[in-house]
């Protein structure tokens, strides 16, 4: 189910977000944020600032709102027109396109002698070996010396035209796979699969041993990386909370089941931003979150508030989490009760009873940080969790979903599951 009504925090970092994004355009940011076009060209123009940025990371104007700004200035000085301006920036992509393209050949050139000359396939670089040389040399004394058989050479020669359809085939999908990978480098094979797979026939299908293959050979990797990190407090609660999930984080139906957790977010000046979250165990969607500089149980109440919004009730759910303070404490029970959920919680000190929350964490630090180790400011922590986060829900393929999006997960599952009596 869509939200309708979104605060209006939401939206002015969605504003944020789309003029701070590298040649970000409305249709993307709006489908990455699960809204519609209108709604984010509404929001532009209650809270933009009429300026965006553009493919090459200058600051430019924004053609929702060019009537505020002034003429920008480029390397010609404040007296550049707008037709000396747009020819010479295309003047320099196209050098950069000339560029690219050489080092592409250049690349490609090295690649192929480095194989050639290396080794790699022992039978075939002597197979090559005797193809190479066989207009200078008689073939008989050349396989003679590389000790195979003639007829083995004949026929892999024979074999050459079907070899270059495969080998034509493959750069065809290694170019694909670029593409996608480009758009997200923490993709691995399974997920790449899914979205070339993605509204095709059956028949021109790729298969993902295929994908894995050819991965391998052009070294196209998604990023791995593990990290443990300890964010509970625990406190000692009052009221006992029994562990209602029992590490089954599954679920027949949305809004049934949810888990929940605190991370922080560390920043390069020392200090600490903190994300906590509510997570549907039916479809893995993420329906509440809050991002604070603080740990105090106003984060958690606000997370589970937004997953109230999102859902439009949370009555008769369960809401899992670990023993720390802020989910003990009688401010956040309260807030339980009013919205109808019910608490659970699972054993102090082990992690794996909240695993699924513990590994959403990980995964967004993982996807987002990469081989950094810190944010280097608050304003950009903000900015990368909005979009990683907004774009979980709406474009990530996540492998539990069959690698769909959650929230092209639920809608499917809806579609199938019986309607209420």
């Amino acid at each position: 189910m869509a939200r309708k009504n979104y605060s209006e925090e939401f939206r002015r970092q969605a504003v944020d977000l789309y003029e701070s994004t590298a040649g970000a355009t409305v249709r993307g940011m709006a489908e990455d944020l699960g809204i519609e076009r209108g709604t984010l060209r509404h929001w532009l123009d209650l809270y933009g600032t009429g300026r965006k940025t553009a493919a090459d990371g200058t600051l430019t104007r924004s053609p929702l709102k060019p009537q505020h700004l002034p003429e920008a200035s480029g390397p010609g000085g404040q007296d550049e027109t707008p037709e000396a301006r747009i020819a010479r920036l295309e003047a320099e992509n196209a050098a950069l396109r000339s560029e690219q393209a050489k080092l592409v050949v250049e690349r490609d050139i090295l690649r192929s002698a480095a194989k050639y000359f290396a080794g790699g396939d022992e039978l075939v670089s002597r197979f090559q070996f005797v193809a190479d040389h066989q207009h200078a040399f008689e073939v008989k004394r050349l396989c003679e010396l590389v000790q195979i058989e003639r007829s083995s050479f004949y026929a892999w020669q024979a074999a050459a035209p079907t070899r270059g359809a495969r080998a034509a085939s493959d750069a065809e999908l290694a170019q694909r796979i670029r593409e996608v990978h480009r758009e997200d480098n923490t993709m691995g094979a399974p997920r790449i699969t899914a979205e070339l797979n993605d509204g095709v026939p059956e028949a021109q299908r790729v298969n993902h041993k295929r994908v894995a293959r050819v991965m391998r050979q052009e070294q196209i990797r998604g990023y791995q990386r593990r990290r443990k990190v300890r964010t509970t407090i625990p406190e000692p609660a009052d009221a006992k909370v029994p562990d209602l999930i029992g590490r089954d984080f599954t679920a027949a139906a949305p809004n049934q089941r949810y888990v929940g957790d605190i991370t922080y977010l560390p920043i390069a000046d020392g200090s600490n931003l903190y994300l906590a979250t509510v997570i549907d165990c039916h479809s893995r969607r993420l329906v509440g979150w809050a991002l604070a500089d603080h740990m105090r149980t106003e984060l958690v109440v606000n997370a589970l508030k937004e997953a109230a919004a999102t859902r439009g009730s949370l009555a008769g759910s369960i809401f899992h989490t670990d023993h720390g303070s802020v989910y003990t404490s009688k401010e956040f029970a309260n807030l339980c009760a009013a919205l109808g959920v019910t608490q659970s919680m699972g054993a102090v000190g082990t992690s794996a009873d909240n695993s699924l929350a513990e590994a959403f964490n990980a995964t967004f630090k993982r996807e987002v940080l990469q081989d950094a180790s810190c944010w280097p400011d608050e304003t950009t922590c903000r900015r990368q969790a909005f979009r990683w986060l907004t774009r979980y829900n709406t474009r990530r393929r996540h492998s539990w979903c069959r690698h769909m999006s959650p929230v092209a997960y639920e809608a499917l599952t809806a579609a199938t599951l019986p309607s209420a009596a």
